[in-house]
């Protein structure tokens, strides 16, 4: 189990929408800390920019990984040391072998510092003391990794859960307590899923009646569909009035899964990462929600954690990791926790068209156009 701490001032859990003015406000100020960089993110005199930064993403479902985090840390690396820092990348395609291979050739090639989501956070740990002993820091991304880390940053993960299972009772209404679900849970290598699923029953236990719950072997949408399919044979179709799933590529899995055994009517079904066809779902009425985690602050902010730990810049280190987490072998991590929001058909303006995450016309495309009209998206 993870545990959270205040290292220096208290940690912030926040569920309400996140703005594009908020996230400016927060790298403005992540700009400026220890009087040495200014808002544009220009490196100050004395500070080496010909740094390297190793980056090590877990896979390529997950459409977040290849189409904005890679381009926005490697975008940031660039602007906080004149244009002279390289990121060196590679994605494991959901291989914890591949991805140590990929550690080990990052270690060989003497980088600075390490980015990595892990694809299995226990398997690892040995890379990371590798890395260690050759006075390479790594920092955790996204996922907690065992071993001697340097520093983590990701979201509030059991906060995802909540807001994921608060989304089921309140579509469930006054029909939630004799309600069967399904809980279609993350990889368990994946150390965010136990947060997820334990935010997820904080709110659903005792609300509903859990009727069948898997985990998902890599996050892989068809292991899912293959589980939902397995779910529906065992409850029924019409029996299952919602089903949780942590992330939008298991939610359109389920969803393929739910209407080809013919469902005319879905039941609410969740998500997270905010995947443009996810978003697409939303608006037409098939998925319910997901949890948009903002791309920009925890790329941006990762890539200021790599570059000031590189720099030497403690003070600018610290402003950023102000909170700490415990993993199962080691205490008192670094860490910084970026909010999250849910995403419905209400605010879909206000969160991914308003951060500049997508254009009201790559959600909005020719199939979409009666349902965007339909909730004033335009």
């Amino acid at each position: 189990m993870i545990v959270r701490t205040p290292r220096r001032s208290t940690a912030v859990r926040v569920s309400l929408p996140l703005f594009a003015g908020a996230s400016v406000l927060l790298l403005t100020a992540c700009g400026v800390v220890d009087g040495v960089t200014g808002s544009s993110g220009a490196s100050a005199p004395n500070h080496r920019n010909d740094i390297k930064v190793g980056l090590l993403l877990p896979d390529k479902d997950t459409a977040r990984f290849e189409r904005f985090d890679y381009p926005l840390i490697k975008a940031r690396v660039a602007s906080l040391t004149s244009g002279k820092g390289k990121v060196v990348y590679a994605n494991a395609e959901a291989s914890a072998a591949t991805q140590s291979k990929q550690f080990g050739q990052l270690i060989d090639d003497k980088v600075d510092v390490i980015l990595v989501d892990a694809v299995d956070a226990k398997a690892i740990a040995p890379d990371v003391k590798k890395a260690k002993d050759a006075g390479i820091p790594v920092i955790a991304y996204d996922r907690l990794a065992q071993g001697p880390i340097d520093a983590y940053i990701s979201h509030d993960n059991e906060l995802v859960g909540e807001v994921q299972g608060r989304a089921i009772v309140d579509a469930l209404g006054t029909k939630a307590a004799t309600s069967k679900i399904v809980m279609m849970n993350g990889s368990p290598a994946d150390p965010n899923t136990a947060l997820f699923k334990d935010g997820a029953l904080s709110e659903l236990k005792g609300r509903v009646i859990i009727a069948k719950s898997y985990d998902t072997q890599e996050w892989l949408p068809s292991v899912a569909k293959a589980n939902m399919q397995k779910a529906i044979q065992s409850i029924g179709l019409d029996n299952i009035a919602a089903v949780y799933s942590a992330n939008d590529g298991m939610a359109g899995a389920v969803i393929d899964a739910l209407e080809q055994a013919g469902a005319t009517k879905l039941p609410p079904v969740t998500g997270q990462d905010a995947n443009l066809d996810a978003v697409q779902r939303i608006v037409a009425g098939e998925q319910t929600m997901t949890v948009y985690k903002s791309f920009l602050l925890e790329a941006t902010n990762a890539a200021d954690m790599a570059v000031y730990k590189v720099q030497g810049r403690d003070i600018a280190f610290d402003a950023l990791t102000q909170d700490s987490v415990d993993s199962p072998t080691k205490k008192d991590i670094p860490a910084m926790l970026v909010p999250v929001v849910a995403l419905t058909k209400e605010n879909i303006k206000d969160t991914v068209v308003k951060d500049g995450v997508y254009k009201v016309k790559d959600i909005c495309t020719a199939k979409y156009a009666a349902d965007c009209a339909a909730i004033g998206l335009k």
